[in-house]
């Protein structure tokens, strides 16, 4: 896959700082200009009248739900706006009856809060947590998670696209077979919103949550649950407010006297993605992506993980001893900066750890050149200097 022409103006629209290459757009995202000036409107109007802003936040906060629900094909009413995945995880967590003998399972590619919330949750009721290891090299994610479900698995956890290690694995036919047998399926999307088409019924899962801050535009914190409508009037909030009597979704999005001008900024984030025209932005990234991880392999030698199509973001194996451990990351991810100038996302995984590039609208080919042509010296020294 060649390398794309570049968007015309791409990199003018945020605040980055010319000086480094962004390549970990999946981990904060980055808001665009336009999108935080937005933002600074609704805050100033917010002090100018404290009070009617308050008074008609419910109305306007349903208005920017009503374009979020347009960008993903979503039923507006099964759609509620919060901060972050982990919130979600939380609440869906908390909505679902659990007891003895019940199972969670999750793979050890998913999100570590994530994972650790379904820890926590079972060690209140008695359930327990499978974690099913998924080989990084596996050609379908599917078969190994299928092989796991048992009698008492209760609610599987998957991602529709992975954070470390950046594959599909949440697909349509695996949700199927998953609610065929009984399993509530839960769909991590942090990355999905503004990455893949419209696809929030893809599998239909009980209950789905992405991020609109990474591929969307979106000010950060601000984030999506959807969840099926016989789940609606089961779903607790993680805070009791005024809204707690009208039911789902106004008893999760309402939280008193929080900030709620990202989510109001939102829909001026989905027109900027609009105008840019989102296949458009979605081919540019992907065929950004692979031309990266590309760079990598060939001029560094590491190994590419398997690549899903239609994903903004690649991954390559490190080698043995390097980032296996959580404690070896960051110092990693510091010398990748401080050396090469370049943000990358590193993840620990035993037998060497995996290394993450994104792409978006305002990188450019020669990013991934720097990061390729100087990676495999800084891996030399690194791996000799930690021997």
């Amino acid at each position: 896959m060649d390398e794309p022409d570049p968007i015309p103006g791409a990199a003018e629209l945020f605040a980055l700082d010319p000086a480094v290459a962004h390549l970990n757009h999946g981990s904060f995202g980055a808001v665009p200009n336009e999108v935080r000036r937005a933002q600074a409107d609704y805050r100033a109007e917010q002090e100018a009248d404290p009070d009617g802003f308050f008074l008609a936040l419910p109305e306007r906060v349903a208005r920017a739900r009503m374009a979020v629900a347009g960008l993903l094909g979503a039923d507006p009413q099964g759609l509620a706006l919060l901060s972050n995945v982990t919130e979600a995880v939380a609440v869906v967590l908390d909505s679902i009856p659990f007891g003895p003998g019940d199972e969670i399972l999750v793979t050890d590619h998913g999100y570590g809060v994530v994972n650790r919330a379904a820890e926590r949750r079972v060690a209140e009721c008695g359930a327990a947590v499978r974690t099913v290891t998924v080989p990084l090299e596996a050609a379908d994610p599917a078969e190994v998670v299928l092989a796991a479900v048992g009698p008492r698995t209760k609610v599987a956890i998957l991602d529709r696209v992975t954070s470390p290690t950046a594959r599909e694995f949440a697909t349509a036919p695996l949700l199927r077979a998953l609610a065929a047998r009984g399993v509530i399926t839960v769909v991590d999307a942090a990355h999905a919103p503004g990455m893949l088409d419209p696809e929030l019924e893809v599998g239909r899962p009980d209950f789905w949550f992405g991020n609109l801050h990474k591929w969307a535009f979106a000010p950060r914190p601000t984030a999506v649950l959807a969840v099926a409508p016989q789940w609606r009037p089961r779903i607790r909030p993680l805070t009791y407010s005024w809204e707690h009597e009208g039911g789902f979704p106004g008893n999760v999005e309402w939280r008193g006297t929080a900030d709620y001008t990202g989510w109001l900024a939102a829909p001026t984030g989905l027109e900027l993605l609009r105008r840019l025209g989102p296949e458009r932005v979605r081919e540019h990234n992907e065929r950004l992506a692979a031309h990266g991880q590309r760079l990598l392999v060939e001029r560094t030698g590491l190994a590419a993980l398997p690549a899903s199509p239609g994903l903004a973001m690649r991954a390559v194996r490190l080698p043995a001893g390097v980032a296996e451990l959580e404690e070896q990351v960051q110092p990693l991810m510091r010398a990748v900066r401080d050396r090469l100038g370049t943000r990358v996302a590193v993840r620990p995984w035993a037998g060497g750890g995996v290394l993450r590039i994104s792409a978006q609208i305002y990188n450019r080919p020669v990013e991934y050149q720097r990061l390729a042509d100087g990676l495999g010296e800084l891996l030399r020294s690194w791996t000799s200097s930690t021997v």
